[in-house]
């Protein structure tokens, strides 16, 4: 931080001040995934990054500021496979690759989805600015697309605003109850079994005959 309190600009630290901020922040995304907002600590950040409370403190001016800067760095990446939705591939594959993308953060950043879907789960307090700047345009947006590929027939007649909130329900849904699907289904074979399922799921959907 610089003397008046603020966050130091990239630029304007040193290699070990990187460091040390990327271990907070991969510290607290353990703590805050795991308790959420509301139940996670700046005790626990500090025990899991083994770092002392003070020294979390010189970096971040508090949990909140630490949870702020975890949603801000996500947002762009969670996004990102929405914002590549057609612009390759025709309008299925498109579809598809969207929805291998979305499984494969789920696989990749469980950590990540359990922090959006807590902070969506209280009301969107900290992110709500985001998702009505960045996600809403966005969205509406990649609906209107496939709306238009709808009314071309290129894929099946769906509704465009609900099928991109099932791909989510069904993705997220392995990150964000990952302890319950490794107790159900055993884990060697669970991801290759849950790409095959969301093909056959969404795929026949999108045939331009399917109607």
């Amino acid at each position: 931080m610089a003397a008046d309190g603020t966050p130091l600009p990239a630029k304007g630290r040193s290699r070990i001040q990187e460091r040390n901020r990327t271990r907070i922040l991969d510290a607290a995304l353990d703590v805050f995934s795991a308790h959420g907002f509301r139940g996670a600590t700046l005790d626990q950040i500090a025990e899991r990054a083994g770092m002392s409370k003070p020294n979390i403190l010189y970096y971040f001016d508090g949990k909140e500021a630490i949870h702020v800067a975890l949603l801000g760095a996500l947002m762009e990446t969670w996004i990102a496979p929405l914002r590549a939705l057609g612009q390759t591939a025709e309008p299925k594959a498109a579809l598809m690759d969207y929805i291998h993308a979305k499984l494969e953060m789920s696989r990749t950043m469980p950590r990540e989805s359990r922090l959006f879907a807590n902070e969506i789960l209280q009301g969107a307090p900290r992110m709500g600015p985001h998702l009505e700047s960045e996600l809403k345009p966005l969205f509406d947006e990649k609906c209107a697309l496939i709306r238009d590929w709808v009314s071309t027939r290129r894929i099946a007649p769906i509704d465009a605003e609900h099928f991109l909130m099932t791909i989510w329900a069904v993705t997220q849904h392995y990150a964000d109850f990952e302890a319950q699907i490794d107790t159900l289904v055993p884990r060697d074979a669970h991801w290759a079994r849950a790409r095959r399922h969301v093909d056959a799921v969404f795929a026949p959907m999108l045939e331009p005959g399917a109607d």
